[in-house]
């Protein structure tokens, strides 16, 4: 993990631009620039310890699998009681048409969602863009209200919460948006974005109390507090969705919504991201239900995974059963799609013909089988019931099934 951001460009730097961020920073590093070493015909580093012991601690294939391995293995283990229980979880809408407006089609964008999230613990909801992954987390912050179903948070059901009562817990569920620009409020600047919360739900905080409290959390997420003076446009996108979790942080929340927060982003500033949000968990305790479409991603953070598509979780389990073991053929096909991420699918590519369809049109039977390389004659008249395939992975497939 890396450790701060990257430093501003509006002073001279000296020595290794990297020093304040190295973990093996010396002296030297700190006072001389260094130079070009060749290392290869196609090969070269800018570093005071280019030599044959810096190339030994570059990590190796082999090491890489066997922490992926062990950190598998760790992620199995289920918590004993879930801070977050969503039960049979449904949001519908009326689309309307008209010159009049008249309700017309119901949109099922989620349809009878179920599962759970443990204290410290990270949930992947994985799918395709249009699956209802974001709905999901709407519903579950009740930032849209259920059509049905139940979301148990610290053992009090939100749904059933009036808009008053409702307030009180808004501190210890967050979130993070995909789009880091548009929710940040252009016209204020970030040490009054951050203490938005602290002022809303911390009335006893003083003006003094509140300013100490941004500095904390940005030093918290690797900006420097000279930096809260600014405005959001004077940041780079790695930096504002550090500024959005800031944010997020204020409040002291017990579980975070992170809603796609590295999609928009270069991969190496994703990878910095999800290192921070790793070590939040580690240090805070804090559950993530994270919503994503990237394996890799997925394949870091997580414990638990759910794949959802239109509207439906069609497989759930573990991090180590879904990337080896998957058995639904959509998340088959998901995960052939990501090279070298692990799993024994990832020789061959599976397409998926067209595209997924409309909630307020689901195919009848099985709502996969139109793109399921694999369907055959009852996947189109039967929805698959719920098949345990292992203690806390099921999946909903009648290939599963024996069928």
């Amino acid at each position: 993990m890396i450790e701060g951001s990257v430093p501003t460009m509006i002073r001279e730097l000296a020595g290794c631009r990297f020093a304040p961020r190295c973990d093996q920073a010396r002296e030297d590093c700190r006072t001389a620039a260094p130079l070009w070493t060749r290392l290869g015909p196609e090969r070269g580093v800018r570093c005071h310890l280019a030599n044959e012991q810096f190339v030994a601690l570059l990590p190796t294939e082999d090491s890489t699998s066997g922490a992926m391995d062990n950190r598998s293995a760790t992620c199995a283990q289920p918590a004993d009681v879930p801070l977050l229980q969503v039960t049979d979880l449904k949001v519908h809408f009326s689309l309307r048409q008209g010159i009049l407006r008249h309700r017309g089609a119901r949109v099922q964008a989620v349809d009878g969602v179920s599962f759970s999230i443990g204290q410290g613990r990270t949930l992947a909801l994985v799918g395709e863009s249009g699956c209802g992954k974001t709905t999901v987390g709407k519903a579950v912050l009740q930032l849209l209200r259920p059509s049905q179903g139940s979301v148990y948070f610290n053992g009090i059901d939100l749904a059933r919460l009036s808009a008053r009562e409702l307030r009180a817990q808004r501190g210890a569920i967050q979130i993070i948006f995909q789009d880091d620009y548009s929710s940040l409020n252009p016209r204020m600047r970030v040490a009054d974005i951050i203490a938005e919360g602290l002022i809303t739900l911390h009335k006893d905080y003083s003006a003094e109390q509140q300013q100490q409290r941004v500095d904390e959390l940005m030093i918290q997420v690797g900006l420097s507090p000279e930096m809260k003076h600014r405005y959001p446009h004077e940041f780079s996108g790695g930096q504002r969705q550090r500024i959005c979790i800031a944010r997020a942080l204020a409040v002291e929340p017990r579980l975070i919504v992170c809603d796609e927060p590295t999609s928009a982003l270069d991969v190496s500033v994703q990878a910095q991201i999800v290192n921070l949000l790793k070590r939040l968990q580690d240090e805070l305790g804090l559950s993530y239900l994270f919503i994503t479409h990237n394996p890799p991603v997925m394949s870091y953070l997580a414990h638990e995974v759910a794949v959802m598509y239109l509207g439906r979780i069609v497989e759930y389990g573990g991090l180590d059963e879904i990337l080896h073991t998957p058995r639904h053929p959509y998340t088959q096909a998901l995960l052939s799609a990501v090279p070298g991420i692990g799993h024994s699918l990832q020789a061959q590519r599976i397409k998926l013909s067209g595209e997924i369809p409309s909630p307020s049109q689901p195919p009848p039977g099985c709502h996969f089988h139109p793109r399921c390389p694999k369907s055959r004659e009852p996947c189109r008249t039967e929805y698959p019931r719920r098949v345990d395939v292992a203690e806390r992975h099921y999946v909903h497939c009648l290939l599963a099934s024996g069928t």
